[in-house]
């Protein structure tokens, strides 16, 4: 990834869910594919050297799974975990908002969220200049399941603004 930026975001869409069938969307729990991936993406993490000071979590049973099986990985305590219901119904300025507001102290923020939001939030975030021309395409085309955007820059998080941040990366777990 080059230079390590001062603030960074990784905004991670949640691993393989079940499907809704006659569950609501809030209470679908992650498939047994979604766990491995889960597992896979914390290990990545922390061998990336990415683990996070704090972390928001949609309030989705999905993804509140999926943070405690990256948690594991990742070897962080869940008290850096604020779940949030904002998270689960953000759309891309609602996500920026929640963002920014995170405080001045946090230097890696994980959001794990829901799509389109995650990848609509790196791409307008994004740098065409400063981003990895593949990373952007990815995000412009939406992120498959447990797939998280890695954003950094010198700024801290309250002042980011939109075409404002570097892209630096896009990693998808190997397919099952």
């Amino acid at each position: 990834m080059g230079v390590t930026h001062a603030y960074q975001l990784v905004l991670l869409r949640h691993a393989k869910a079940e499907h809704a069938d006659s569950l609501a969307d809030h209470l679908r729990p992650l498939a047994l594919a979604g766990r491995r991936q889960a597992g896979a993406v914390g290990t990545g993490l922390r061998g990336a050297g990415l683990i996070p000071d704090a972390a928001l979590v949609s309030s989705a049973l999905r993804t509140r799974q999926t943070w405690d099986l990256v948690r594991t990985g990742l070897e962080v305590p869940s008290e850096i975990a604020t779940l949030s219901d904002a998270v689960y119904n953000a759309g891309v300025r609602s996500l920026l908002e929640l963002v920014r507001a995170t405080p001045g102290e946090v230097r890696r923020l994980l959001v794990v969220g829901h799509e389109p939001t995650v990848s609509q939030t790196a791409a307008t975030l994004a740098d065409p200049e400063r981003s990895d021309d593949a990373a952007l395409a990815r995000v412009r085309t939406g992120v498959p399941t447990a797939t998280y955007s890695v954003l950094e820059s010198d700024a801290p998080f309250a002042d980011w603004t939109v075409g404002g941040v570097r892209l630096a990366t896009v990693v998808s777990p190997d397919p099952a």
